[in-house]
């Protein structure tokens, strides 16, 4: 091959390769905005009453384009389900990572988390206890609900391990105080959705801060 031939054969390539990139990106925004687009739709109408046409038509695409990208209902309902999890758990570990430096204030950081407007969003709070619904009879939706939780759970209890050891507390449970916060983060959301119009997100934070305070008063005043 000599050089001009080369430089030809360079230029293809490349050519080719951002060809795909596009193809991929355009694909990547097709996907999220159908998966966005399945959240409006099950905020608004339930699981049982959207449709693969409500679907398309609140994104404004044909049924085929759902159907190219996802095969069908049940695939686009779990990669729903998935991206809500893993947005969670992707803000959830950068929170995480940048609170601190104790566990205390790591703890913390994260109770806040479950009450900042960006998390408590009325929309995708509406779809968690949708899918929350159907998990007992979708083995799906389990999985993906049970990898979430699993993370969540061990995350906060190595947390509370440290504050307890840090503050020599006797008679708590790590794990009881996970399953304590974790229970009534879902109250305070479901109480969110079913009233957002006298919930006050400072109050469930005091409430929240109390609970922390109960079981671990050398670290939470």
């Amino acid at each position: 091959m000599n050089e001009y031939s080369f430089i030809v054969w360079q230029n293809r390539r490349m050519a080719a390769t951002a060809k795909n990139t596009r193809r991929t990106a355009s694909r990547e925004r097709r996907r999220q905005q159908l998966i966005d687009a399945t959240m409006k739709c099950i905020a608004r109408n339930g699981m049982g009453s959207t449709s693969i046409g409500d679907v398309a038509k609140e994104a404004g695409l044909s049924q085929g384009i759902v159907n190219l990208h996802f095969d069908s209902k049940d695939n686009l309902l779990n990669e729903t389900l998935r991206h809500l999890a893993d947005e969670y758990k992707s803000i959830f570990s950068k929170t995480l990572e940048s609170s601190g430096p104790g566990a205390a204030d790591k703890l913390l950081a994260l109770v806040e988390l479950d009450l900042r407007p960006s998390t408590i969003d009325r929309q995708k709070i509406a779809v968690w206890f949708a899918f929350w619904g159907e998990v007992k009879s979708r083995p799906a939706y389990r999985k993906i609900c049970d990898e979430r939780d699993r993370y969540y759970d061990e995350v906060v209890e190595d947390l509370c391990k440290t504050i307890i050891a840090e503050g020599k507390y006797k008679g708590i449970s790590a794990r009881s105080v996970g399953i304590a916060l974790n229970s009534i983060t879902n109250g305070m959301w479901l109480s969110y959705l079913v009233s957002p119009k006298t919930f006050d997100r400072d109050e469930a934070m005091t409430a929240l801060t109390d609970l922390l305070h109960r079981y671990f008063p050398k670290h939470f005043s």
